[in-house]
C-alpha cells in the first residue's frame, strides 16, 4: 500500500515539477531578452564594440520581426 502511495505521489508531483521546470524557463527567457540583453549591447557600444554590437542588434531584430510574423498566422 505504502509503495502505490510512493508511486502516487511520484506521479502527481511530477507533473507539478515539470510544470514548474516550464516555466522557470519562460520566466528565464523573458529576463534574458528584456534585462540582460539590451544591457548587454549598450556594454559593448560603451567597451568600443560596436561594430559588433551593431550587427548582433541587426540579427536579434530580424529574428524577432520573422518570430512575430510566424506566430502571427
Amino acid at each position: 500500500m505504502f509503495t502505490l502511495f510512493i508511486i502516487i505521489m511520484i506521479l502527481i508531483f511530477g507533473k507539478l515539477g515539470i510544470f514548474a521546470l516550464k516555466a522557470a524557463w519562460g520566466v528565464t527567457k523573458l529576463v534574458f531578452f528584456f534585462l540582460f540583453l539590451p544591457v548587454f549591447i549598450i556594454a559593448m557600444v560603451f567597451g568600443g564594440l560596436l561594430y559588433l554590437a551593431l550587427p548582433l542588434l541587426i540579427v536579434f531584430g530580424l529574428i524577432s520581426l520573422i518570430a512575430r510574423a510566424i506566430r502571427g498566422r
